[in-house]
């Protein structure tokens, strides 16, 4: 039974109830107090009259106080009860009667994805599904937010798994299974959907590390905690000695890595169009993106001024993003390590980043075991404490983007040149913690966004902002012809950053060059873009 259903449930009993109980009292005051009997029928009369505000017909005079004193009190508590009504029970129950029901039961399903839970773990994930149009159902407890969703147009289903768990028959249909509720809700479902026939993936997300094999036992294909990846991914972007790569770098296949890189003041690319720069020409590497102020400009224009400060996102081998870190620097090699904030994510990294032989010194507003400098981290001097002139990197793993935000500035005021790597909540403020003064950053949505994908859809790519991705395709269409004839810019948006052949990355597509059936294509574009490349090229499909 709904809330309002029960409010006016207890209205309808509530009421008569208290009208009696006044008739009493009146029935009794008014013969020891007045000495004027009243029946029942006359007394019920009055407290009718009385509550409803409607005025009096025989009875209009009383001589005791304490008789005068009452019929004022149930006069006010009357005016009240009409006020108190019709925000409280009426309106409710009347919004409830003209808003759409959610529904508590499964549709038919043919191929969704379905989600339980929705959560920043798992909105990177929806978006794409979205973008993608593959079919979606969200399974939601808390009715507010699956309203929200149904508003946005996404098939939900309101449930109460502790309750009742919903009928899954219809469940062997689904694509895969993600699970983003507490954990025994989730383990609750997986064997509910294994009961039910569903032989598909099941991926759940844990809050500790140590219900995975519990969580697998109950009918998993594949579970992981999303704060522990997001430290791990924040580590390995932070520490050459975890990612030898060039920082910043993303492997994508075997050969071909995706780079941020920030060009410093006294860099020769500073101040440079990318015309003048010739960074292809000079380096091999491509450059697909540029952040500047905190804004990505994707596939940027030959005449695209290089500030201070931006940070180029290209595609490349790993030589030729090795000699375009060359020329812009983005992270000096020697220097400990700072982590603001000790934390879930913050210790985390701390941990991943001592044991691979890194010197951290973490920062916290409380004393606890790991913390090495106790004081606010947003405070110059904790940050001067904890050695910033000479530290290599500053991470940032506060308790919400705000404070990361505000952090990013403080510390890019203190030391210029230092590098920032920060932990982001929602990936909608990545652009304002660029802004700030961050040079790079993760979200939680584009890290398991990531995982999901690949556990989910078998999609192996690589999300550098919500809207811009490479991807690794197999040629289709594209067999013998060359990049420039086939004009894949033109006519989808794309860009084609370099072919895999055998153990090789050709970098260099120049006109003699044509595509091969075993060759591996990587192309950058948005989410639009790749969906137009896709209807180009129906034959394109992912490759491992």
């Amino acid at each position: 039974m709904r809330r309002s259903q029960r409010r006016l449930l207890g209205l309808a009993i509530g009421v008569p109830a208290t009208v009696c109980a006044l008739a009493a009292l009146y029935s009794a005051g008014m013969s020891y107090l007045e000495g004027e009997p009243r029946t029942f029928w006359q007394s019920l009369e009055w407290a009718a009259e009385t509550v409803t505000s409607t005025g009096y017909g025989a009875d209009a005079q009383w001589r005791h106080p304490a008789m005068i004193a009452f019929v004022v009190l149930v006069q006010f508590a009357g005016v009240l009860l009409v006020f108190l009504v019709v925000p409280l029970v009426l309106i409710p129950f009347i919004e409830e009667r003209f808003e759409g029901r959610l529904a508590t039961a499964l549709p038919r399903l043919s191929d969704h994805v379905v989600i339980y839970g929705y959560g920043a773990a798992v909105s990177g994930l929806v978006d794409t599904l979205i973008e993608s149009r593959i079919p979606l159902l969200v399974l939601e407890e808390d009715a507010a937010r699956a309203r929200r969703m149904l508003d946005r147009g996404i098939d939900v289903v309101h449930v109460s798994i502790e309750d009742d768990v919903p009928d899954l028959s219809g469940l062997p249909a689904a694509r895969a299974l993600v699970l983003n509720g507490p954990d025994h809700n989730n383990a609750v479902l997986a064997l509910a959907a294994r009961e039910a026939g569903f032989d598909g993936p099941i991926v759940a997300l844990v809050e500790s590390p140590q219900r995975r094999n519990p969580m697998r036992l109950a009918g998993a294909t594949a579970a992981f905690t999303p704060p522990h990846v997001l430290a791990a991914a924040i580590a390995a972007k932070a520490s050459p000695l975890i990612n030898p790569r060039v920082a910043g770098a993303h492997s994508l296949g075997k050969h071909l890595d995706i780079a941020e890189l920030r060009v410093h003041d006294d860099s020769p690319l500073a101040g440079a169009t990318l015309a003048q720069a010739r960074i292809r020409e000079r380096t091999g590497a491509t450059i697909i993106g540029q952040w500047v102020g905190g804004e990505l400009s994707q596939q940027p224009a030959p005449d695209a001024p290089i500030p201070p400060g931006t940070i180029l996102v290209a595609a490349g081998s790993r030589d030729s993003l090795a000699r375009l870190a060359d020329i812009t620097r983005p992270m000096t090699r020697h220097g400990h390590l700072i982590v603001a904030g000790g934390g879930t994510v913050g210790s985390k990294v701390a941990q991943f980043l001592s044991d691979a032989g890194e010197t951290v010194r973490v920062i916290d507003d409380r004393e606890r075991p790991g913390v090495d400098v106790v004081g606010e981290p947003l405070d110059p001097e904790t940050l001067r404490r904890a050695g910033i002139g000479s530290a290599r990197a500053v991470i940032l793993a506060l308790e919400n983007d705000a404070a990361t935000l505000f952090a990013a500035a403080v510390v890019r005021d203190l030391a210029p040149e230092v590098a920032i790597v920060a932990s982001v909540d929602r990936a909608a403020n990545v652009a304002r913690i660029h802004r700030a003064g961050a040079d790079f950053s993760l979200s939680i949505a584009q890290v398991t966004g990531q995982l999901l994908m690949h556990h989910v859809l078998g999609e192996q790519s690589i999300a550098l902002e919500p809207r811009l991705k490479v991807v690794k395709l197999a040629p289709g269409e594209l067999v013998g012809t060359n990049p420039a004839s086939a004009r894949v810019r033109q006519r989808t948006g794309c860009s084609i950053v370099a072919v895999e052949r055998g153990d090789d990355v050709i970098v260099e597509l120049d006109g003699a060059f044509a595509f091969e059936p075993a060759d591996a294509v990587y192309v950058c574009g948005t989410t639009d873009a790749l969906a137009r490349y896709f209807d180009e090229f129906p034959g394109a499909r992912a490759t491992g």
